[in-house]
This record gives C-alpha cells, structure tokens and sequence, in this order.
C-alpha cells in the first residue's frame, strides 16, 4: 500500500474539494494511508468553522473535519494562506487581539515545511485545484 498527501487549493463552493474528500475516502478504503492533508490557498476555508452552508448542500467543511478525526489524519492549515483569509486558531486570534478563533477542531496551523515534509515523505502528492 501507498501513502498519500493531498494538497487541497480548493474551497467548499468548488467541487474539486468534493473530489479531494471522495478521493481522500476511496484511499483509505482501499488500504492506502494519508500521510497529510495540506489546505492551502482558498483550500483553507475548508477549515473554518464559521461557515454554514445551505441545508440542501454538503457541509463539506464538516465532513472533512470527520474524515481528519475519524482517521486521525494531520490537516494541516497553511498560515500564510488562512492569516490572509481570516482563518485563525486560539493562538493565532490572541497573538492578532481578534475576538475568536474559527479554525475546527482536528486542524493544525502551520507553515509551507510541513508540505515540503509531506512531498518528501509521501509516495504521492497530488493537487486539487478550484
């Protein structure tokens, strides 16, 4: 089996994130392992907790947020692209003087090493993008 990482630029509206958590689930169910996930870009909206999307669509953050606990995944979250957007954990929020934290639980913030890590230790890396 191999292990993957997946690098999702995409954000909830964009179907590609549809295709990277469907894809994210056939891996697993077939025997393969995410070594990470890594939102970047727009794909860090996929992280925010503050999105509430009509109820005749997919939660597509929430069920991201499942797949990363249920298979105890790292996700990790772009700094540079989340700061850029508004996206930020306690840390984040304290450090910047800003009222909350919006990142979901089971998500990490991080920088670009964590990617170039994941390339290095990953027998696959594919892009997802909007």
């Amino acid at each position: 089996m191999q292990s993957f990482t997946l690098v999702i630029y995409a954000s909830p509206q964009s179907p590609s994130s549809m295709t990277a958590l469907n894809f994210a689930r056939a891996l697993l169910a077939s025997g393969h392992s995410l070594y990470r996930l890594f939102f970047y870009q727009d794909g860090v909206y996929n992280a925010c907790s503050f999105q509430v999307p009509p109820q005749d669509e997919i939660d597509l953050p929430a069920a991201w947020q499942a797949l990363v606990q249920e298979h105890e995944i790292d996700a990790v979250v772009c700094v540079a692209s989340a700061l850029k957007r508004g996206i930020v954990d306690t840390a984040e929020a304290e450090r910047y003087e800003l009222a909350a934290a919006n990142l979901r639980e089971g998500f990490v913030i991080s920088g670009l090493g964590q990617l170039i890590d994941a390339t290095l230790n990953s027998d696959r890396t594919l892009n997802f993008l909007p």
